[in-house]
């Protein structure tokens, strides 16, 4: 019988690449995202691939979209074998100069959604022993963000969050892996008011990276060689030195719009 892994944030990016790689490994997949074109491209591929796709259009920013998704997986599919949770959004710029509804946008897609999914799937993982976790932070989960500072900090909750979850359902037979892309070539960066960085990485690579770590059971993933220097400088680094280096990136991307 074939394992289901849910997708969240699928229509873009490293959702849409995960969503692929699943796939083309014989993976029965729902997919949420709030492009029902992309979604449609998807189930187009899941055909080619002789494998199901269930495909939810769902904005995650609203927190009762999460327990209809929850209801309709449910009744409609089943039991979710791997839980992806990718989706996410952004704003750079000023603090005090960002529409208040965007910065709560990213809480609510970023924390509030990722951690209600997490509790509804896991509880169900739990009762099975078995089960796989993928939670997408960010390289910036490693340091204060400058102009990008909402963002930034939720990745830090992320990363937190996973590594404590991880900690606690280790021996329950499920398996939480954070994956920490750094810069990387997807729509995000468009939606999010910035340039891409000359030294972003394919959404393609990113979810590779990822899949890989899922599949081995490892705790993290940051992708690339660059992207696990930068990391171990933030850590290395006084904090105030560090937001003066993010504080510098993001105006040059910016300035790339």
């Amino acid at each position: 019988m074939k394992k289901t892994v849910l997708i969240t944030g699928a229509t873009s990016g490293i959702g849409y690449e995960f969503s692929k790689i699943f796939m083309e490994n014989n993976y029965d997949v729902i997919l949420v995202g709030r492009n029902l074109e992309k979604l449609m491209e998807l189930e187009d591929f899941s055909k080619k691939k002789c494998v199901r796709a269930y495909i939810y259009k769902f904005d995650l920013s609203l927190s009762e979209n999460i327990d209809l998704l929850y209801k309709k997986i449910k009744t409609e599919v089943g039991k979710v074998d791997i839980l992806i949770n990718n989706a996410g959004i952004g704003f750079n710029g000023e603090f005090n100069e960002i529409d208040w509804q965007k910065q709560l946008d990213i809480i609510n897609v970023n924390i509030i959604s990722l951690t209600k999914l997490t509790k509804l799937i896991l509880k169900d993982m739990i009762n099975e022993k078995e089960g796989k976790i993928l939670n997408v932070a960010s390289t910036g989960a490693y340091q204060p963000g400058p102009l990008i500072s909402v963002y930034y900090a939720s990745k830090a909750y992320v990363l937190s969050f996973s590594q404590a979850l991880r900690e606690e359902v280790k021996d329950r037979g499920i398996n939480v892996v954070t994956l920490c892309p750094g810069a990387t070539k997807t729509n995000f960066s468009k939606r999010a008011g910035k340039g891409d960085l000359d030294v972003a990485m394919s959404a393609e690579e990113v979810a590779e990276c990822g899949y890989k770590t899922l599949m081995n059971n490892k705790a993290i993933c940051i992708p690339g060689i660059m992207n696990k220097v930068l990391v171990f400088l933030s850590k290395v680094s006084p904090t105030t030195l560090n937001a003066k280096i993010v504080k510098k990136i993001q105006n040059k991307a910016i300035s790339k719009k």
